[in-house]
């Protein structure tokens, strides 16, 4: 008999290489016998795959099946190949016509039953199929739209291997369709990935009472990209602000939106039926580990909360309660805006370009400053937990004070501000601020491997770039530097900020005022 041929997808972080499926049919005892470096879930496929097909209607014959997963050197993970295998099987054996499985790239999980089950990461695989050259993709019809997100490609939706080896021509009995329904796409377990619940609405700027300082700094560090460390007592608005902060971000653009859809997608988190252009967002718990953090896995490696926040915010509250070692794990990708996490026979990447944003107490009993009953020493520890390093990453710091007189006082009716009131900045305005100086910074940058002022090198800035405003424009920043307020680090941060405050403005480039706003936003005065 011919060897039977058709492809899959192996994935490693996000990116995804063609696999080519063979299969064998020699007269020799059965036996069934999978090779090409599978991993343990993958090397069982072939317990699955016999069962599927006689229980679906179309089994194999009582023969020796030998699968060769080609490239052979490359690690293959995952139950996601089990439709692929069948596949091919089935073509060794001349029960569907081989050119036609051959054609198409085949993605899915067999039950027993034969029915195909959603697997994680259709979407990521998809993707690359497509950026290989291929046009046909079978999947669980769970995850049909998941894959339809991607264009250009034929998406061929089954929910059983009998469907499937009827739509590469197999004569079998159509009847035994009937029994066989989509299957569910559940959250994956583990460490991994809480937010499976629907995504809620932005919410809106103006929901923020007083405050107008640090609204007018989460709209600097929007504009710019910047990341932001809010400290002040408890029921300051905090957490208010920093969930605000997504609202106020450009929508994302098709191929980041798919990136972020892809992330989700390997985290095994239900797919949405349509692409969603809002940046995402994730605020995990100070109990976070170092890998549900950054990513990890023995056996499967997903993306932690960093890589599924990419394009979005990553709001940390209570930052000082998060382990020493998970703070830390955040210092590479703030600075390479990507994740490696290392295995013996692998090493997975993922994109972690994200706005970090902080929130802490600025003690442990989280009074203010005039009030507070600590020792010294315990403020001077709890302030100690968020290490320099890190904090020197963080281009927007400020001090949210409580509220202690309403800011807009009632009218008669109880409905609208008293007047001369100042209007509440709203999410749209704001978002509209930002999309300017965005733009402003992105024609700026033209020509440049980057986009918001953020991404920035400090010695591109100073030197070729030559967007060091200089003179007299610069002397309080110099002085701050020469006294040792600020690090060189820190120097170029405030300049990249002073450059969005000034894009904020309208204006061709930084002045003194610009300067020592930012560097007022880097300092933290409390107001």
């Amino acid at each position: 008999m011919p060897v039977g041929r058709t492809r899959s997808v192996a994935l490693l972080g996000l990116a995804g290489s063609i696999v080519e499926v063979e299969a064998d049919i020699s007269s020799q005892l059965p036996a069934f016998v999978i090779v090409g470096l599978p991993d343990a879930a993958l090397s069982q496929a072939r317990d699955r795959v016999r069962s599927a097909a006689t229980n679906a209607g179309c089994p194999l014959p009582q023969r020796r099946v030998t699968v060769n997963l080609s490239p052979a050197s490359l690690p293959k993970q995952g139950s996601a190949f089990d439709l692929a295998i069948a596949v091919a099987c089935l073509a060794a054996a001349g029960l569907v016509d081989a050119t036609s499985a051959a054609d198409v790239v085949h993605l899915g999980e067999l039950g027993l039953d034969g029915r195909v089950r959603p697997v994680a990461g259709v979407l990521p695989a998809v993707l690359a199929a497509s950026r290989a050259g291929h046009r046909r993709i079978m999947v669980p019809a769970a995850n049909a739209d998941e894959a339809a997100l991607v264009t250009g490609v034929e998406v061929i939706a089954v929910g059983s291997l009998l469907e499937a080896a009827l739509r590469h021509g197999g004569r079998f009995d159509e009847q035994g369709l009937e029994r066989y329904t989509a299957a569910p796409i559940e959250a994956a377990g583990g460490d991994a990935m809480p937010g499976g619940c629907p995504v809620e609405p932005p919410r809106d700027l103006a929901d923020v009472s007083g405050h107008r300082a640090i609204v007018e700094s989460m709209l600097v560090a929007a504009a710019g990209g910047h990341h932001v460390f809010l400290e002040g007592p408890p029921g300051a608005g905090k957490t208010m602000l920093a969930s605000r902060l997504p609202g106020i971000l450009p929508e994302l653009g098709t191929e980041e939106a798919l990136e972020v859809a892809s992330l989700r997608s390997l985290a095994g988190l239900p797919p949405a039926r349509r692409l969603d252009l809002r940046p995402p967002f994730e605020a995990p718990h100070h109990t976070a580990t170092a890998a549900s953090m950054v990513g990890g896995g023995s056996r499967v490696i997903r993306p932690g909360a960093a890589p599924r926040a990419t394009h979005g915010v990553l709001f940390l509250d209570e930052a000082p309660e998060f382990p020493a070692a998970v703070l830390d794990s955040l210092r590479q990708p703030l600075e390479s805006g990507t994740v490696s996490i290392h295995r013996a026979g692998a090493v997975a990447v993922f994109p972690a370009r994200f706005q970090l944003v902080l929130a802490s107490n600025p003690c442990p009993c989280g009074a203010e400053p005039t009030e507070c009953t600590c020792p010294p020493n315990a403020r001077r520890r709890y302030q100690a937990r968020l290490s320099g390093p890190l904090r020197d990453r963080v281009d927007v710091r400020m001090w949210v004070p409580r509220i202690t007189t309403p800011p807009v006082a009632a009218s008669g009716s109880g409905d609208e501000p008293a007047r001369g009131a100042p209007a509440a900045l709203t999410s749209e305005l704001a978002r509209a601020r930002v999309a300017e100086a965005r733009a402003a910074a992105a024609s700026r940058l033209a020509g440049t491997p980057w986009r918001t002022n953020a991404d920035m090198t400090g010695p591109w800035l100073r030197g070729a770039g030559g967007l060091h405003p200089g003179g007299r424009a610069t002397e309080s920043l110099d002085r701050a530097l020469e006294r040792g307020t600020i690090t060189m680090r820190g120097y170029d941060r405030v300049l990249k900020v002073a450059w969005t405050v000034a894009d904020l403005d309208g204006a061709s480039a930084p002045t003194a005022d610009h300067v020592a706003r930012a560097l007022f936003f880097r300092q933290g005065v409390p107001q």
